[in-house]
């Protein structure tokens, strides 16, 4: 984890990589869970059997899965001796969803801090996010995110 001191700190570091994350399991009980949340209950995420005969060989993780976990990632990876008041997600500027997350995968997070902007309300604050899954190439996810940092 990325510590700094206080956004003076953050805003000199603008362009940097942070780093990467831990790894985390995407098993098949957490996509279910995920489906039952979200009432997207696709076989290729839930059906064992027919998706083993399908184009992936088995289940994959719903994409707003993996990209829900942008929010763990960003807890795990930056934070400041001096914190705000109250920190929000403010929205995505752009997502792709590059490949999908086989089940029993293990994916992580590898975050730049692109910008920091000074608003009316506090900072906005842009990491770009790049989520692998181990042993494939191709990352499963790329995006720019956005929180806003209350004073």
């Amino acid at each position: 984890m990325r510590v700094f001191a206080d956004i003076n700190e953050v805003i000199a570091s603008q362009g940097e990589h942070l780093g990467y994350t831990d790894w985390v399991t995407i098993d098949q009980e957490r996509i279910s869970l995920f489906a039952d949340a979200t009432e997207d209950r696709q076989w290729i995420h839930i059906d064992q059997e027919k998706a083993a005969a399908g184009p992936f060989g088995g289940t994959i993780a719903h994409g707003f899965l993996t990209l829900s976990m942008l929010a763990h990632f960003s807890q795990s990876s930056i934070s400041l001796t001096k914190k705000p008041s109250m920190s929000i997600n403010y929205g995505l500027n752009k997502v792709r969803f590059l490949q999908p997350v086989p089940s029993g995968s293990r994916i992580r997070d590898g975050i730049e801090l692109s910008s920091v902007q000074k608003s009316p309300k506090g900072y906005l604050v842009a990491t770009t996010h790049t989520v692998e899954i181990e042993d494939h190439e191709r990352p499963a996810l790329v995006a720019e995110s956005l929180g806003l940092w209350v004073p």
